[in-house]
């Protein structure tokens, strides 16, 4: 679970038990048939601004299930082919037939114009960046957008009407195709991509294509969301008992919340002190959830165990899979004190599950490993609860304040699972790791100061393997940096750094090169993701 310290570790839906089927409640469905492009859960998270269920599946998903799942419209998103190629990702040519809205993006463009008439070929200029577009004619798909605005364009390749299919909409000063919209069946292909923040008008363009095109309403919402889980997890537990594995972060508290709401006593949480959390955490996570939630909380201090088994380790993902391993072996001892105890619960969010190329729906490249996905150890023995697999960090905070917890908690930044374990770059010993602590609960203490905690998505302090020489008082110093880090965010699969005003990276430079013994050096993150990521291990 991002946020939690392994509690809810590598796991995927291998249960039969869990494979329910996501979309069966969803009045309202627009499917994203997913060609593997990077920013692919973009449009997924777009199209559920509008208060509309969207799911990214396989581009090779079946006629009969599309059938069965009865979807309002169809979007064919990006991807790093081109459809010339042998060995291109298809999709079944008789999507088109099916009377549904269908709308292209890039390679999905490129993919619907080349099946019904048109013809793609390698252009003699790429296309990669900000573009001035210009409305060329009157659609649905137009409605509100101004003559001209900028459009972001990444591509080699361009569509030829070879047989006049296609009506353009929209075009640049290099593309005549930069929107289009077949002659005769509801489909559309944009050259640009419209879900990420770069397109001024992207937004309403998807809005007009699920709302004004699709026909939706908009019915989809977090408090329906919440009725249909409580309802599926009271229905499977049944009188069992469920383990949570928490931390007190976001994800694993609203988990938690949503659980007891389902079944109450039936909850016993386990909290792992793995010696890799932020300062005080220990301390919240009791008071929280011992003294008012009334959970039934299971501490386990194993500081010392984690911190020698990662002795003279550095490698990162060395690192989280130890961590994981650790955790597995904790965890287990402990959950085997726990009576009728059949299901584990965690919080697998929706960009955990595609960065980690485990999207069983689609061919999204791996980014990186999360401890919350992955297969579940079979020797744990249990069935696996995953409430907020569907779900991106925003909603999970909207479903948080519809369960009843705070703003403070629900609003907390994120924090990774192996915690500081990938903040402490290099080899992490209880000293180094003291220090991390303590320069991160200053960077914390001075953004909420500063009024700047709520508008910043996503900050914290590295600790660098690096030493550089000081002078503090009249002596040389040779000592270890830390970085900064902050971003803003819409969704955490992309983040530009945060623009932090110079005084307070002056206090919180000042401070930690004071207060926290061994550093001398503080340097501040502008990096963005992509291509960084926000952590940084």
């Amino acid at each position: 679970m991002r946020g939690v310290p392994l509690h809810n570790l590598v796991f995927l839906m291998t249960s039969p038990a869990d494979s329910r089927d996501v979309f069966a409640t969803h009045e309202e469905l627009i499917l994203v048939l997913d060609f593997g492009g990077q920013t692919a859960q973009l449009i997924a998270r777009r199209i559920r601004d509008q208060s509309v269920f969207c799911q990214l599946v396989r581009h090779d998903l079946s006629l009969e299930r599309i059938r069965e799942l009865k979807p309002k419209g169809l979007i064919l998103s990006g991807g790093p082919a081109s459809v010339y190629d042998a060995k291109s990702p298809q999709v079944d040519p008789r999507i088109f037939d099916l009377g549904i809205p269908v709308l292209g993006i890039c390679y999905g463009m490129h993919l619907a114009c080349q099946t019904l008439g048109g013809r793609v070929t390698p252009g003699s200029k790429r296309e990669f960046g900000r573009t001035e577009c210009r409305v060329a004619a009157p659609d649905p798909l137009m409605k509100d957008l101004p003559t001209q605005s900028t459009v972001w364009m990444s591509h080699g390749d361009h569509v030829e009407n070879a047989l006049g299919s296609f009506l353009t909409l929209m075009d640049t000063a290099t593309c005549s195709f930069a929107a289009v919209k077949h002659r005769s069946k509801p489909v559309y292909g944009l050259q640009f991509h419209p879900e990420v923040t770069h397109t001024e008008y992207g937004g309403q363009l998807l809005a007009n294509f699920v709302k004004d095109i699709c026909g939706c309403h908009g019915t989809w919402k977090i408090s329906s969301l919440i009725e249909r889980e409580v309802a599926t997890i009271r229905a499977r537990v049944g009188k069992k008992r469920v383990i949570c594995g928490l931390s007190g972060g976001v994800d694993s508290s609203v988990v938690a919340a949503l659980l007891y709401r389902a079944i109450g006593s039936q909850l016993s949480c386990i909290f792992v002190d793995n010696g890799l959390l932020r300062k005080g955490e220990s301390d919240k996570v009791r008071d929280r959830f011992q003294n008012h939630f009334k959970t039934d909380l299971h501490v386990i201090d194993a500081k010392d165990r984690f911190l020698n088994e990662l002795a003279g380790i550095t490698d990162p993902q060395q690192k989280r899979k130890i961590i994981g391993r650790v955790f597995i072996e904790v965890f287990r001892k402990e959950a085997e004190s726990i009576p009728d105890a059949e299901f584990l619960a965690q919080g697998t969010l929706y960009p955990d599950v595609i960065e980690s190329g485990a999207n069983i729906d689609g061919p999204a490249a791996t980014i990186k490993a999360h401890h919350n996905v992955g297969g579940l150890p079979e020797q744990l023995g249990f069935e696996l609860i995953e409430p907020l697999r569907d779900l991106f960090k925003d909603e999970v905070r909207r479903m948080g304040l519809e369960l009843g917890l705070t703003e403070e908690l629900v609003w907390r930044h994120p924090f990774p699972g192996p915690g500081l374990g990938v903040r402490c770059l290099g080899e992490l010993t209880a000293p180094r790791l003291a220090k991390l602590r303590e320069a991160d609960a200053i960077v914390m203490e001075e953004l909420r100061l500063a009024g700047l905690y709520r508008q910043i998505q996503q900050a914290f302090a590295v600790l660098l393997p690096v030493h550089s020489v000081g002078v503090m008082g009249d002596g040389r110093t040779y000592e270890e940096a830390i970085a900064v880090r902050a971003v803003s965010t819409d969704d955490f699969m992309t983040a530009d750094w945060f623009p932090m005003p110079h005084e307070v990276l002056q206090k919180i430079s000042t401070r930690i090169i004071n207060e926290v013994r061994g550093v001398n050096r503080v340097v501040y993150d502008i990096s963005s993701k992509p291509p960084s990521t926000i952590e940084w291990e």
